[in-house]
């Protein structure tokens, strides 16, 4: 498959509650919406259109509604968006968005015994 334009912020919460729902039409996703994000159906419709135009979601017609559900997976489209930030910021390297991530945002002791577990099992798995 070809690859993917990124998504905007805006397209990235829309696509999570398709995600989320599993199948939604342009109404459900409005509904579904925060409290605090005011979007109209237009505009809701509107970004649904281009998520599926880009390959993120597939569209089937049931009656007069069109149905929305993920074409992709919200893991693959996690590491797309992360792999993009990675090349685009760190010029691909990994050590410093990790380190960014670390020192910048901090981690809770029980985050850094999970980090150290991963790390531990990454470790082993390369011997």
């Amino acid at each position: 498959m070809a690859k993917r334009p990124p998504l905007p912020k805006s397209e990235l919460e829309i696509a999570r509650i398709v995600w989320d729902l599993k199948q939604a039409t342009v109404r459900q996703v409005l509904e579904a919406l925060p409290e605090d994000r005011e979007l109209d159906f237009w505009t809701v419709q509107t970004y649904l259109r281009r998520l599926s135009a880009k390959g993120y979601l597939k569209t089937q017609r049931r009656g007069r509604n069109n149905v929305y559900s993920p074409r992709v997976s919200s893991d693959r489209v996690v590491g797309e968006v992360v792999g993009d930030l990675l090349e685009r910021v760190f010029d691909g390297q990994t050590l410093p968005l990790f380190h960014h991530l670390i020192h910048d945002r901090g981690l809770s002791d029980r985050e850094i015994d999970e980090l150290q577990r991963t790390l531990d099992e990454l470790k082993k798995g390369k011997t």
